[in-house]
């Protein structure tokens, strides 16, 4: 297994050991003992798996207040995304910037985005599945989310008009959002 890091502190991409052969692959995607001698030390306590249909729908940018939030390890069963963490953690050095990878069927990595950052993704092919594990269970009282055209972020989206949730349609932009990160 390998680590990547990224710009933003804790934020990095997990390469997994694939072995292939004329049969297919063999991966390890998560075990905790290999995962905690690389410095990633989480307690999963919830996975979470979710299909989008078409190319360009967008989910996020998602985050759960302290002290519901959450450490995500996102990965790809089928298709592809660009996955994206924002930094929201007041008096951080990189506070209000993001960093954006390709996570897909084919590369196998994994992104693992620590609390006080939001997360989204778009899907980059049809019948996109994405599948994430949690460190704290989903917490109505404490979901909230960052508008994914902040103008102030600047995120470079692979697509200009994304398939939406009503929700995600709604979030307010970072300066006005709800934040108890610091």
């Amino acid at each position: 297994m390998n680590i990547i890091p990224t710009k933003l502190e804790g934020v990095v991409i997990v390469e997994p050991a694939v072995f292939g052969d004329n049969r297919g692959f063999f991966m390890e995607s998560y075990n905790s003992e290999k995962f905690k001698k690389l410095g990633i030390d989480y307690d999963f306590v919830q996975d979470n798996h979710s299909l989008s249909v078409e190319t360009g729908v967008l989910r996020g940018l998602h985050y759960q207040l302290n002290p519901k939030a959450q450490t995500k390890l996102v990965r790809v069963a089928a298709g592809a995304i660009y996955d994206v963490a924002v930094d929201i953690r007041k008096g951080s050095p990189t506070f209000g910037q993001w960093v954006g990878v390709i996570i897909s069927a084919a590369n196998k990595r994994q992104l693992l985005v620590p609390k006080g950052f939001a997360h989204g993704f778009c899907t980059l092919v049809p019948n996109t599945e994405v599948l994430y594990k949690v460190d704290e269970f989903y917490s109505p009282e404490h979901d909230r989310g960052i508008a994914w055209n902040d103008p102030e972020l600047g995120i470079d989206w692979p697509t200009a008009n994304p398939i939406l949730s009503d929700k995600d349609g709604k979030h307010p932009v970072l300066k006005d959002a709800e934040i108890n990160f610091e």
